[in-house]
């Protein structure tokens, strides 16, 4: 969206300002507020006073120009969500509720797209994206206290490796101990040899990633 207007500057009074951060912090702010009107409404204009070169900027943009300029991104919200079920080993249809967490779950498209993918179920907007994550803490501090009714002390949180833990090995690769969402704690034991004879030390490097170096 930055881009889109840093051309449209560009081709309106033919002056660049890549090359003025001060220039691009405030349109990236602008920016910012026009995404959060367009949650609301189907059109967003801002100005911006002497943005570069003593130059007033006024910008509009629809809320499907800016679907358009974004939809990529739209796009990757869905395939994150349907690689996180695959590495859960679970099926769409296996899923109760759709909660939204995070300010850019407001974005009509984004909802749109995520109603699709889970094939029309309604999403839960009862609760605020901006403070979902805080009431699940909230819960959690809860049950972890004691005080609480039994329906949360019997909620039991898993918590899962984000990513594999692993050493190097010969060849400088990584052998995985501990693959991702893995449920934790977790122990595990694996034996491995020196790589020379009668060595004395051994210098042990933990890697985490899913690269094979």
């Amino acid at each position: 969206m930055v881009e889109h207007f840093v051309q449209d500057f560009l081709k309106r009074h033919k002056s660049d300002i890549r090359n003025n951060p001060k220039a691009l912090m405030r349109l990236r702010a602008a920016c910012e507020r026009a995404k959060r009107m367009l949650s609301s409404m189907v059109q967003a204009k801002f100005e911006i006073d002497s943005l570069h070169d003593s130059i007033d900027f006024y910008g509009t943009i629809t809320r499907a120009r800016f679907e358009e300029l974004n939809m990529d991104l739209f796009r990757k919200c869905t395939e994150h969500v349907e690689k996180c079920l695959g590495d859960a080993k679970m099926d769409k249809s296996q899923i109760h509720d759709v909660v939204l967490v995070g300010g850019s779950s407001r974005i009509p498209k984004v909802q749109q797209l995520l109603q699709d993918f889970f094939d029309g179920k309604i999403l839960c907007k009862s609760i605020n994206p901006d403070e979902a994550v805080a009431y699940g803490a909230a819960v959690q501090a809860a049950a972890l206290s004691g005080e609480c009714d039994q329906k949360v002390k019997d909620l039991l949180l898993l918590d899962v490796m984000p990513l594999s833990l692993g050493i190097e090995v010969i060849g400088g690769l990584m052998s995985v101990l501990i693959p991702r969402t893995t449920t934790i704690p977790f122990k595990k034991e694996r034996i491995y040899t020196t790589h020379y004879d009668n060595q004395t030390s051994v210098l042990i490097q933990v890697y985490e990633g899913e690269g094979a170096m």
